[in-house]
């Protein structure tokens, strides 16, 4: 990394970058293009480049197949992941929900960008919330870690599988097909849909995926890429038997150059700091316990107030603001899909290390049998 003042080297990536035009991947629908439009604009405003939207099909979206049944973990990025190596585009725009954990070689996780409120809601267009919709109400999802955790609140619900993007989720509800639908509350927002919401549900109820809200920007990279800070933890490093691999796929070496100042700039323009440390514990979690977008496993990593100091007296009052962002609460579930058990446990540490936060959270639910759970051993 070179030594210049990072305010200043800021400034020449800018510079740099004014007036070029860059290749945006991204999905196909409303949501996906709605948040890459977000990340364009953000580029335009900041940089001064010009950014072209390219929208590529994954296969998640071919499919109406449930997830587990077309590849799993990856069906939504090895799309965007092939054209990036392809050198089709430039960078692509990810849920960070839906990446793997392993990072292909070749491939940097540049900037994660400010998360969106992380917490699924309800929406009933009956205006009933969860607590009173009632037993045998039908109530649709697509993720089998929300169908697990609707089961194990014991109100009875009819909880049922349902495919497509937000607006056909949104109809079969409003159309009566179900009572009520879960979705997550980031993906409303950016569909200036909230207004549709009837319900969010609190962490306590139901605990997001790991990486939930927030957006992954991925460019072409390389084991000497001159990332620092935040970003710097999420790229694949060149050890362990998942580099170049996701979701049971290898990634080809085209052999091309890439321009490594690109991943730089982005980290510079988008990466926040306090959500990329969130994710890395999330990450972290979910790697540890074997875990895939499919599996019934929430995580979720909020900055934790410090310990206040004390005396023989008592604990002293801390002076001014005091600042959470040294310490992490990372609260996690695993359940049965039938939502007949469920484990819950959460960690406070330092932010220093969200990794190591995430595998020690990992550990003690798997020493509480979690992988029984979800049924991977």
């Amino acid at each position: 990394m070179t030594d210049t003042d990072p305010a200043e080297r800021g400034a020449v990536l800018r510079a740099r970058y004014a007036g070029r035009r860059l290749r945006l991947g991204t999905r196909r629908s409303a949501l996906a293009m709605a948040q890459s439009g977000m990340i364009a604009a953000r580029l335009r405003q900041e940089v001064g480049c010009d950014v072209d939207l390219i929208p590529i099909v994954t296969e998640g979206d071919r499919s109406s197949a449930h997830i587990s049944q077309i590849g799993g973990t990856g069906v939504f990025v090895s799309a965007l992941r092939h054209a990036l190596a392809a050198d089709e585009i430039d960078l692509a725009v990810h849920s960070l929900k839906d990446l793997p954990t392993a990072t292909p070689a070749g491939l940097v996780l540049a900037a994660v960008p400010t998360r969106e409120d992380s917490r699924d809601v309800l929406v009933s267009p009956s205006g009933r919330r969860l607590g009173e919709l009632g037993p045998g109400a039908r109530v649709a999802t697509g993720s089998p870690r929300r169908a697990a955790q609707l089961r194990a609140l014991g109100l009875g619900l009819d909880v049922v599988a349902i495919r497509g993007n937000v607006d056909t989720r949104l109809k079969k509800a409003i159309d009566g097909e179900v009572d009520a639908v879960v979705l997550a509350y980031a993906g409303l927002a950016r569909l200036d849909r909230l207004d549709a919401v009837t319900e969010i549900l609190e962490p306590e109820i139901m605990l997001p995926s790991p990486g939930q809200g927030a957006l992954a920007v991925e460019c072409l990279g390389g084991p000497d890429l001159p990332v620092a800070g935040p970003a710097r933890a999420l790229i694949g490093a060149a050890e362990g038997p998942d580099v170049g691999r996701a979701g049971g796929q290898t990634w080809p070496d085209h052999g091309h150059s890439f321009d490594s100042d690109l991943a730089e700039l982005l980290r510079f323009v988008l990466d926040d700091a306090s959500s990329s440390v969130a994710v890395r514990a999330e990450r972290a979690f979910l790697a540890r316990i074997e875990a895939g977008c499919t599996a019934p496993v929430g995580a979720l990593a909020v900055p934790a107030p410090a310990p206040a100091p004390s005396t023989d007296a008592g604990p002293v009052a801390p002076a001014g603001d005091a600042s959470p962002a040294g310490r992490l609460r990372l609260r996690a579930v695993v359940a049965a899909p039938d939502g007949s058990t469920v484990l819950r446990r959460d960690v406070t540490g330092s932010a220093v290390d969200p990794e190591a936060l995430g595998r020690r959270l990992a550990d003690d639910l798997l020493s509480a049998g979690a992988h029984s759970l979800m049924g991977t051993r």
